[in-house]
C-alpha cells in the first residue's frame, strides 16, 4: 500500500530561483511520513509515552521537475521492510497531472529514547503499535 498526502506550495518556501527550496522537500517528506503513521493509528504522543521514536539515518533526494508557488504536490510514503534494525521509506513528489517532481529515499529506525539505541526488528514493533498496519505495508 502506498499512502499519499497533498501539500500546497507556499510562497515563503521558495528559493531565489522561484522554486521550492531543497530543504522544504525534507519537510514535505517528514510531514507525509507522520501523516502515514497517523493514518496507521500511531500518534507521536503514544510513541514518546512508550519511550520510542522514529529516526532518520539517511535521506537521498533526486529532483526531476521544479515546484513553484501555488503548485500542489502529492507526496507518497511507502515503507520497505527488511531484516535488522533499519527500514527504507520511498517517497515520490508528484504534480496533480502525475508528473514526477522528485523522489526521496530514506533509511530509518526506531529508537529507544532512554537508551539512545536503535531497537531490533522495527517491522514487528511497528506492526504492534499500528491499529491499521497495512498502511505501513505490514
Amino acid at each position: 500500500m502506498t499512502f499519499s498526502v497533498r501539500i500546497a506550495v507556499r510562497a515563503y518556501e521558495l528559493d531565489g530561483q522561484g522554486h521550492v527550496n531543497n530543504a522544504v522537500y525534507f519537510q514535505y517528506g517528514d510531514h507525509a511520513r507522520w501523516e502515514c503513521l497517523r493514518e496507521a493509528g500511531i500518534a507521536a504522543d503514544e510513541l514518546w509515552d512508550r519511550g520510542v521514536g522514529p529516526v532518520t539515518l539517511e535521506t537521498t533526494i533526486r529532483y526531476h521537475r521544479e515546484l513553484r508557488a501555488g503548485d500542489e504536490v502529492e507526496v507518497t510514503c511507502a515503507f520497505e521492510w527488511g531484516e535488522g534494525k533499519t527500514f527504507r521509506v520511498r517517497q515520490e513528489f508528484r504534480k496533480p497531472d502525475g508528473e514526477l517532481a522528485a523522489e526521496m529515499t530514506g533509511v530509518g529506525g526506531l529508537m529507544d529514547l532512554q537508551a539512545r539505541r536503535l531497537l531490533d526488528d522495527p517491522k514487528t514493533r511497528w506492526r504492534a503499535l499500528a491499529r491499521t498496519p497495512d498502511v505501513l505495508g505490514l
